[in-house]
């Protein structure tokens, strides 16, 4: 017995893609830069220091004296000097006045007169300490320093971007087909 039979034959469909890929490109340009710093303003006030030095002393011990100085010294030894000469002569002249109660001044008068004053042996340090008189008043520095701002001048550049976008294009390849058969 002859039975039909269906014979099926399919080929299935094939799709073929086209790819064009995209294209990007990103140029990022250097920032244009400018900058500027201005000095900063600064001024300065100054007290002068004053060291003063007085050796007057220490001149005079060392016999280097002004001649107003000098002249004084002179002048008062010299005025001492006849007080002190006024004085004994007033002195021996009452003692001489009182010759009737007995002794003898003249001869005591002439013991004092005669004699030498001794001299101490005894060091002497010239110029005597303390005859250099020094003063200082320090002086002062002020300093102000006023800063000044950042000039920023500086620019952003902007990226160079291209892009083409990319492309897909389908095509078939091989179309889908179906046959029957019958067989008898």
């Amino acid at each position: 017995m002859n039975i039909p039979k269906l014979q099926v034959h399919s080929t299935k469909a094939q799709i073929g893609l086209n790819i064009q890929k995209p294209v990007q490109q990103i140029v990022q340009p250097s920032a244009t830069l400018d900058l500027q710093q201005p000095k900063a303003i600064q001024t300065m006030e100054t007290t002068k220091p004053q060291l003063t030095i007085d050796t007057e002393q220490a001149r005079a011990d060392l016999d280097l004296k002004s001649s107003s100085r000098r002249v004084a010294e002179v002048a008062q030894y010299s005025k001492q000097t006849a007080l002190d000469g006024t004085g004994r002569r007033a002195q021996e002249g009452n003692e001489l006045m009182r010759i009737e109660n007995g002794g003898s001044p003249i001869s005591s008068q002439a013991k004092q007169t005669g004699r030498q004053p001794y001299s101490s042996l005894s060091i002497k340090f010239i110029p005597s300490h303390g005859s250099v008189k020094v003063n200082f008043e320090p002086g002062s520095v002020d300093i102000k320093v006023e800063p000044q701002q950042v000039i920023n001048n500086s620019k952003i550049n902007k990226p160079i971007h291209t892009y083409t976008p990319g492309k897909v294009s389908v095509e078939m390849q091989q179309h889908a087909s179906l046959q029957i058969d019958w067989l008898v």
